[in-house]
């Protein structure tokens, strides 16, 4: 497994941006019930890890997308990442909002892309694919290229897998699932025999622990 996947995966449970708890699952917004709980805007009030998640994510854009002219970001969770990330690679920089405000100009991309641009998208969290891709989608009718996407995790879940795949979007991760549940277990953050039910949950979140 790829050493700073596994790296990444300790630091975010280090500061406790990821918590795991196969046993007393969490509650998502959704309703879904999870043994894993993610935020990792926490990374912002660590400076060596925020470092950190700037860095890598900048080493994958230019190991996957050097063609990258400029950088989104996806609102909110990856408006401080993407400018990071911007602003270490010395590009232009512009963020995309769930929806058009409801005011003034009506954007949904802040900020100023030239059309036809090659744009690589920053995000935070990969769960479903959903809004992530709604941003995407919004980029391409902005007028701008989007050349694939880099995020900081993604659970890996096989409808997000083919979505991405259905819009053409290919997506690098700095860390995943995978890399989460083997270095915990290694760890002892999780027994082994929880590794199964942790398993278990990525194939189908929806109806896990109902």
């Amino acid at each position: 497994m790829d050493a700073i996947k596994k790296l990444f995966a300790k630091k975010l449970m280090d500061i406790k941006a990821i918590k795991l708890q196969p046993n007393e699952p969490f509650t998502w917004a959704s309703g879904w019930k999870s043994p894993i709980y993610t935020d990792n805007r926490k990374t912002l009030g660590f400076p060596e890890v925020r470092s950190f998640v700037k860095l890598e994510l900048c080493h994958l854009i230019q190991q996957y997308f050097p063609e990258a002219e400029a950088v989104a970001g996806v609102a909110t969770g990856a408006i401080a990442q993407g400018a990071l990330v911007a602003d270490e690679l010395g590009l232009p920089y512009a963020y995309v909002r769930p929806k058009p405000k409801d005011h003034g100009m009506g954007n949904q991309v802040e900020g100023e892309l030239t059309k036809g641009t090659k744009v690589i998208v920053v995000e935070d969290l990969i769960s479903t694919g959903g809004s992530s891709l709604k941003a995407v989608e919004a980029l391409r009718q902005y007028g701008v290229e989007v050349i694939g996407m880099v995020a900081s995790f993604t659970y890996g879940f096989p409808v997000a897998e083919q979505a991405f795949k259905d819009a053409g979007v290919r997506l690098i991760t700095l860390s995943d699932y995978n890399a989460v549940i083997e270095q915990a277990a290694e760890t002892g953050y999780i027994a082994e025999a929880d590794k199964a039910v942790l398993a278990e949950w990525r194939k189908d979140p929806s109806v896990w622990g109902v």
